[in-house]
This record gives structure tokens, sequence and C-alpha cells, in this order.
């Protein structure tokens, strides 16, 4: 039984101002399995105010300071990286393979990236008689979610240590075990007191107080889009910057060519993978309708090979991650049903032989129109739609069809076409192939966000531009 009960706030562990208690259960076996302290706005105060304390000294360290800072974090991230595996196994039921694996190394990606980012980035510019000068923005509120807990965490706090911010940290309530272990490979590393801060907390507790407090001077948040509206009305009144990372509905354009058994395999095998609990899941499947028949034949395939809670095997799927999530996840699948999509596989209730945890059967739906609640809300689940569309020109219709634009996709031999179709579509990222890249910047269009995280341009949300004019004499 995990016990974290302490916040960490000016480089110590503290009680909290009120003592409050979560209860954190492990979706796997839907037992408690640990507790947190909550906190309120009087422990946003207490970090905020470490947090700008120690901003004076933190803004004005060298680059060669923060670089041995991150490497010292290098360091200590990679002697805990099996207790972060087990934390993120407890708290969201994450397979091992997958827990130990991207997970993460997600995390140790984003580290590696920061620090190749800032031996190089380029904090000054000359340009004729004015010097321009980029400047850490100031105290930020980093709020994370649950889905991928240190991916999220990582790609948020190490832009903002080596932009020379300091920051108050709240992740997920639901999955808070790897923010405890994260934040004791910070201190061990020897992040300066006050520069990195923890409280742990629920939105209404924590998260309102963080996006609203006066000396927060910019606000870092991922999480749904009806939470991402909540922050931004909330940091509206101090005019504090805010960037949202928030939901998505991805269109997978998958190509009439030679790869196409191929291309709706890997489509399938994507939209699996960490239980579908991923924003930018390729959710929506769009496919010829000559070759729907195919396309289904495949699908199901694929989808019925992927295990369920079987922690041995490496292909295999863990639970979702609380019942509000599963609940949810029902009741769209029995909308899709409802509304005439075609059940290839899959369906409501536990997978066959479970009948504990949160686990949700791997399904694909066929023959979902896009006015299909499936087709336009975030399931968040294992949960494939496959559309069909006459030409391309009504494929990138139907994908551009959606409030979000977080990702998409397009699948195929012919890259030339693949290319064309990927300048087509209305989003901040377009994967051709399933192509992954940890330098490129990630964010959305449309209802899907604000800003964009990883690489260098990770590092631009969290600086001020400042021009000085006549800093070089005409």
């Amino acid at each position: 039984m995990r016990e974290y009960l302490k916040f960490y706030i000016d480089g110590r562990w503290v009680d909290p101002v009120e003592t409050r208690t979560l209860d954190v259960d492990n979706p796997a076996t839907e037992q408690v399995c640990g507790r947190i302290a909550l906190g309120g706005a009087a422990d946003v105060d207490k970090a905020v105010r470490a947090a700008r304390t120690a901003f004076g000294t933190w803004a004005q360290s060298t680059r060669e300071e923060r670089l041995e800072l991150l490497g010292s974090i290098a360091g200590e991230y990679q002697k805990r990286a099996a207790d972060l595996a087990d934390a993120v196994n407890e708290e969201m039921g994450a397979p091992p393979s997958l827990a130990a694996g991207p997970q993460v190394s997600l995390g140790l990606g984003h580290l590696a990236t920061a620090t190749d980012v800032l031996k190089n980035f380029a904090f000054e510019e000359q340009l004729g008689s004015t010097l321009v000068v980029k400047e850490p923005v100031g105290v930020c509120g980093l709020i994370t979610p649950w889905n991928w807990p240190i991916n999220q965490i990582a790609c948020k706090v190490f832009p903002a240590l080596a932009t020379g911010n300091t920051m108050v940290l709240k992740p997920s309530e639901v999955a808070p075990y790897s923010a405890q272990i994260f934040t004791e490979i910070l201190d061990a590393a020897g992040v300066p007191a006050g520069v990195y801060n923890l409280v742990y907390g629920d939105g209404p507790g924590v998260g309102a107080a963080l996006s609203s407090h006066p000396d927060i001077d910019m606000v870092s948040f991922t999480g749904s889009t009806r939470a991402g509206v909540d922050v931004a009305r909330n940091a509206a009144p101090t005019v504090k910057r805010v960037t949202q990372e928030l939901g998505g509905k991805s269109p997978n354009i998958v190509l009439d060519d030679a790869d196409f058994a191929k291309s709706v395999a890997a489509g399938t095998s994507v939209m699996m993978m960490n239980s579908g609990q991923s924003c930018n899941a390729p959710s929506r499947m769009l496919v010829p309708n000559s070759r729907m028949d195919e396309a289904i034949a495949v699908a199901r395939e694929t989808a019925a090979a992927v295990k369920v809670g079987d922690p041995a095997d490496k292909t295999a799927i863990g639970p979702v991650a609380s019942k509000a999530q599963f609940d949810k996840i029902q009741g769209l699948l029995q909308k899709g049903i409802d509304e005439g999509a075609t059940l290839v596989v899959g369906g409501t209730g536990r997978p066959d032989g479970i009948e504990t945890g949160y686990y949700v059967k791997p399904t694909v739906f066929a023959n979902v129109t896009n006015d299909m609640t499936i087709a336009r809300e975030e399931i968040f689940g294992p949960v494939l739609c496959i559309l069909g569309y006459d030409d391309l020109d009504q494929a990138v219709e139907i994908g551009n069809d959606t409030e979000y634009g977080l990702a998409g996709y397009v699948s195929g031999a012919d890259l030339e076409q693949a290319r064309a179709v990927a300048r087509r579509i209305r989003a901040g990222s377009v994967a051709i192939n399933h192509g992954f890249d940890m330098s490129a910047p990630f964010g959305g269009y449309k209802r899907s966000g604000n800003g964009r995280e990883w690489g260098q341009f990770g590092f631009d949300e969290y600086l001020e531009t400042k021009a000085a004019l006549g800093y070089t004499p005409a």
C-alpha cells in the first residue's frame, strides 16, 4: 500500500496545510492500492511563493549549469527506471511491457531531446541594431493527465527547466505514483530548492488554484477539452499565457494501393496500444468503400489477436484507468450499436474470462458514418471506427469534419500521394505510415488546443521575447 501524504515544496517534503486524502485504485484489481494527500489553494500559495523566490536565481543560470542539472537528472532517472515502471503498472494497470517500455522510455527521450536542444538553442539574436532576447516566462503551473503520466510530465518539466523557469506540478490524482518517483529523481539530482514543486490534488482544488493564481505566469495543461476550457476561463482574469494539449478524434486515411491490408492491420494495432488511451490515437480509419469488406476482415483478425490482461505477453493491453472511464466507454459502445454501426469484433462488457478490472474488449465498428456519436466523440478506449470514402477528396473532407485537430494519419505505399493527402489534413501533426519523431512539434488545431510541445518548439512556449532597441549603435 503506497502512501504519499506530503508535497514537495521549496526542496523539502512538507505536510499539507489541511489534512485531506484520496484513495487511489488499481484499475486491474479494482482495489485501493494507496493514498495521496489532496492539496488546496493554501498549498498552491506556498508552492508558488517558493517558485517565485527561486525564479530570480534560476532565471539567471547559465546554459552550462542547466545542462549539468539535466545530466544529473538523466543519471538518477536511469537508476529509478524500474521503480517508475512499477508505479505506472500499479496506477494505470499498464502491462509491464508497456510500463517498462514506452511509458518510461518516453520520459527519458524527452530529457535527451531537451538536452540536445539546449546545447545550441539561440536565446539571443541580433537583428540590425536590435538585440532580440528570449527570456524565461516565469513561474509555470503544469497540469498533467493520467494516460501517459511520465511522458506528459517530462515534456513539460524538462523544457521549463532548460529555459530557466520555475514551476509547480499538479499530476493527475488518478495516476499519481509515477509523479512521486519522478519528484524523488529530481530531488536526488539536486534541483535547486523552489525551482520544481509538486502539489497533489484534483482539478477544483489545485488545478483551479494554479490556473487562476496571480503569481503564476503561464499554465501548461494536458487533458480533456472540457477541462481545458475551464483552465482558460480561470486564467483569463490574470491574462497569463495558457498552452493546452486537449482531445482528438484523429483520422487515418488508408490509401487504395498495394499496402492496403498492411495499412489496415497497422492502424488497428496502433489504435489498441495503451488500451486506446491516447489523445492522438488513429480512432477514425477511412478506407475506400470498394474495399470495406477487406478492411473489416483484416481489422477483425488484428483486433481479435490482441490479448487483454496478460502481463506476460508483449502484445497485451491492460485495463482503462478508472471506473468512470470504463463506464463512459461502455455507454459509447452501446451508442454505436444503437446508431447502426456494424460491430465487427468486441462490444460491451468485459472480455471473456475476465471478471475483475476495468478491461474493455478490443472493439472494431465498421460502416460508421461521420455523424454517428462514436465518430464525433473521443472514446478514449480500444475502439476503432471504420468509415468509407469514394475518393480522396471525400476522405479528406470527412477527415477534417471534426471539432478536433490534434493529429492525422495517412497510410499506404504511394509516398507521393500520402504526402499530398497529409498536407490537406487540418491537424497539428500528420504521421505518414505511423512515423514518429520526438523532435517534432506536438499540439493541435481547433478544439485540440493551443501551443506546441516537444523538441525546440516546446522551448518556445516557456520563453518571452524581448527587443532591446538600439542595442548596437547604427
